[in-house]
C-alpha cells in the first residue's frame, strides 16, 4: 500500500473556487459602491476646507422670531425658492424668507456685496469665487431641456441628437434641413452670459465650445424663461430648466439622443445649489438645514413633479 495521501476529489476544488469567487465579488461590490442605495446629494467628504462645498446643516428646534433670510439667484430655482420659503416660514412662525430671483451671476454679485444672505446657483462655483469665501450647498439635480415653439413645422421628429444640438448652438447648422428637418433658417435663442443655465448648457450641450453669433442668433436681455418661450415663434430653439417648460402649452420639449428629460440618463444634467459667504448666521444655517432636510427635499421633489 502507498504511504502517499489520497488527493481530494475534484468537486472539492470546484466548490472552493466558487466560494472564493463569491467572496471576491462581494468585496468588490462593497469597495466599488455597487448597491441600489441612492448617493446622497452632499457628504462629509465634500466639506473639506477650501473645497467650496459644505455638507448639510442641521435643522434647529427654533429660530429667533423676526429673523429674515434674503434668498436670491438663479431663475431656474425660482419655484424651489418659493416652495422652501412657504415651508420654512410655516415651520418657524415669525421668521421670514424673502425670495428674489435674478440670475446665478447677479445673485453671486449681490451675495458678495452683502445685499442677500443666500443665493441659488445653477452652475459650479469658479476657483476665484471659492477663494472669496463663497461656499456651495448642493440641494438637488436638474435637467436642461431643449425646446421649440408648438407652431414650429420645420422640426421633423421628436428630438435631436446631442451632436445636432451642438451644431445648432455653435452656429455650424443654420438650417433645419441640416438636422433632418424642412428647409427653414434656425433661430437659436440664447440667455444672457451671466445666466447659470447659459453657462451650464455651454459645458453640457456645447462641450465648452463658444455659442454662435450673428443675425440668426437672438440674445435675451434678461435671464427669464417666459421671454425665451415668446421668442421661439416658428423657427426658434432655446433651452431652460426642465421644470419650467415641461407643462408649457406654447413649447415642445425635445428628446436628446432619443431620451426625454424625465429619465435619469438624460445627457444635460446639473446640480443646483445654495451659496453663502463666510460664516452664516443662525437664520441662514436654519434655512440651509431645512432645504437639505427630508422635509425640504420632499417640497423640492413635489415642486419638480408638479412642474
Amino acid at each position: 500500500m502507498s504511504n502517499s495521501k489520497q488527493s481530494p476529489p475534484p468537486i472539492v476544488y470546484i466548490g472552493g473556487a466558487l466560494a472564493l469567487a463569491g467572496l471576491g465579488y462581494f468585496a468588490f461590490g462593497k469597495l466599488s459602491g455597487n448597491n441600489s442605495s441612492p448617493a446622497p446629494i452632499v457628504s462629509s467628504q465634500d466639506a473639506s476646507p477650501g473645497s467650496g462645498t459644505e455638507s448639510a446643516f442641521e435643522v434647529p428646534a427654533t429660530v429667533t422670531k423676526g429673523s429674515v433670510v434674503k434668498v436670491g439667484g438663479a431663475t431656474s430655482m425660482a419655484q424651489i425658492n418659493q416652495s422652501l420659503k412657504i415651508g420654512f416660514e410655516k415651520k418657524f412662525p415669525g421668521v421670514q424668507a424673502l425670495a428674489i430671483s435674478s440670475s446665478s451671476g447677479k445673485g453671486l454679485t449681490d451675495l458678495a456685496a452683502g445685499s442677500i444672505d443666500v443665493t441659488g446657483v445653477s452652475r459650479e462655483l469658479t476657483a476665484a469665487e471659492k477663494s472669496q469665501g463663497l461656499v456651495a450647498v448642493p440641494i438637488t439635480q436638474d435637467k436642461i431641456a431643449i425646446v421649440i415653439g408648438v407652431s414650429n413645422s420645420s422640426m421633423v421628429g421628436t428630438g435631436l441628437t446631442s451632436d445636432q444640438v451642438t451644431k445648432i448652438f455653435t452656429g455650424k447648422a443654420k438650417n433645419w434641413s441640416e438636422v433632418g428637418g424642412k428647409s427653414q433658417p434656425i433661430q437659436p435663442i440664447l440667455r444672457p452670459a451671466n445666466s447659470g443655465t447659459h453657462q451650464s448648457f455651454q459645458e453640457l450641450g456645447l462641450k465648452g465650445q463658444s455659442f454662435g453669433s450673428g443675425g440668426s442668433f437672438k440674445v435675451l436681455e434678461r435671464d427669464a424663461t417666459t421671454p425665451m418661450l415668446q421668442a421661439l415663434g416658428t423657427d426658434g430653439i432655446g433651452y431652460a430648466t426642465f421644470a419650467q417648460v415641461a407643462s408649457q402649452s406654447t413649447a415642445r420639449v425635445l428628446e436628446i439622443d432619443g431620451i426625454n428629460p424625465e429619465f435619469a440618463n438624460y445627457p444635460y444634467r446639473r446640480t443646483l445649489a445654495y451659496v453663502y459667504k463666510g460664516t452664516p448666521n443662525d437664520a441662514v444655517k436654519a434655512f440651509l438645514g431645512f432645504a437639505t432636510s427630508g422635509e425640504g427635499q420632499q417640497l423640492i421633489n413635489q415642486q419638480s413633479q408638479n412642474k
